[in-house]
């Protein structure tokens, strides 16, 4: 039994949690039940309680926004922080500054590099100033740290940062098993987005494609699953664009409701500018509903198989073309639908933890 904390920004109960917090979770409680004694640290939260245990981790929320990390890092210093034998230091950007204080039993988790992230939500100074803490400040101190990310493109994005390609491991995601679909593939077209509603995630750009392919396609509508501070402006955008009819923003919603949409669906959208990995990506290919995504994202090239499990665009008008390609082949549309369903089968959270659990082991302190 080893004792092991997680330095999380967020859990997945927090309004801005997603994707990372999902992996940060799943692996805490693979762990558990492996017979270690797991901690996550995050942020607190109105409604979510200061401490309480899910799956056999020790939740505990400290902190906002900001002071979460700081809160974590002092956490370190004390008894019960000194007794895990392992940390893990989630690098959302802005790491906790673990490697300040340890120097065994340490690893770093990071999911993909920000770049475009800083230039689209702090478009001035503030955004310099948080690249320059990622590209600069963090490999600095997290040199000597081994590396965990999620994709070949996020570790060669790290390696382009200057950490030593020796000391960075991937550790795919694994896909939730989701429940059974209540609903069969929907009669008429249509196509779904699953993502946190924030601007570098560009549901926009999604909300243009149906709107493009409209008048092609009789009864074509969007279905936006997922919820987020930036929900305000894609309402304003759907106002806009003059597309009240074609799209159904549906907010957070529990995993069935999820499965069926994503079912429904003949094509998923991942208009996003980064991702380290894609777990919608992969959840709808469970389903066998194959996304289109745009090739400069990172690791959405690598969860999905160009041609095969999906495709991949270079830009918006290249995405409505994809759109309306597979909108119109049905035998192309299900020959990926397919595929995608047997990629998907081979990511599995039980996979997942067992190569997390043997990165873990090469640096734990006994």
């Amino acid at each position: 039994m080893t004792r092991i904390a997680f330095l999380s920004w967020r859990d997945t109960t927090h309004p801005d949690g997603g994707g990372s917090e999902v992996y940060v979770e799943q692996m805490a409680a693979q762990l558990a039940a492996r017979g270690h004694q797991v901690t996550i640290r995050c942020a607190a939260h109105p409604g979510a309680p200061p401490r309480e245990t899910k799956d056999g981790v020790t939740i505990e929320r400290r902190g906002g926004r900001l002071t979460v990390y700081l809160r974590g890092l002092l956490w370190l210093l004390t008894p019960a922080g000194r007794r895990q034998q392992v940390v893990v230091d989630v690098i959302n950007a802005i790491p906790f500054g673990a490697a300040l204080v340890r120097r065994r039993g340490l690893v770093g988790l990071v999911h993909h590099v920000h770049r475009a992230q800083w230039r689209i939500i702090y478009p001035g100074v503030a955004g310099r100033v948080g690249w320059f803490v990622e590209s600069r400040l963090v490999p600095w101190m997290y040199h000597r740290v081994p590396i965990i990310t999620v994709s070949e493109p996020s570790r060669r994005a790290l390696i382009d940062l200057g950490f030593h390609p020796e000391r960075l491991s991937v550790v795919h995601n694994g896909t939730p098993a989701l429940p059974a679909p209540r609903v069969q593939r929907s009669l008429t077209p249509r196509l779904a987005v699953l993502a946190r509603l924030v601007p570098h995630k560009r549901v926009e750009d999604a909300v243009d494609v149906v709107t493009a392919l409209a008048p092609e396609f009789p009864g074509l509508e969007l279905d936006i699953i997922g919820d987020g501070w930036w929900a305000d402006r894609v309402d304003a955008h759907v106002a806009a664009r003059g597309a009240g009819d074609l799209v159904r923003r549906h907010g957070h919603v529990d995993e069935q409701t999820k499965s069926d949409l994503l079912s429904a669906a003949w094509v998923c959208l991942v208009p996003s500018v980064q991702e380290g990995w894609c777990l919608a990506i992969v959840e709808a290919a469970e389903l066998g509903t194959p996304s289109v995504a745009y090739a400069d994202a990172g690791g959405v090239t690598e969860s999905i198989q160009d041609g095969r499990t999906g495709v991949l665009v270079e830009d918006l008008d290249a995405m409505v073309a994809a759109v309306r390609e597979l909108l119109t082949d049905d035998d192309r549309r299900q020959g990926m639908a397919m595929a995608a369903r047997e990629r998907a089968a081979n990511f599995t959270w039980s996979v997942t933890s067992t190569a997390f659990e043997r990165a873990l082991e090469r640096v734990h302190s006994p």
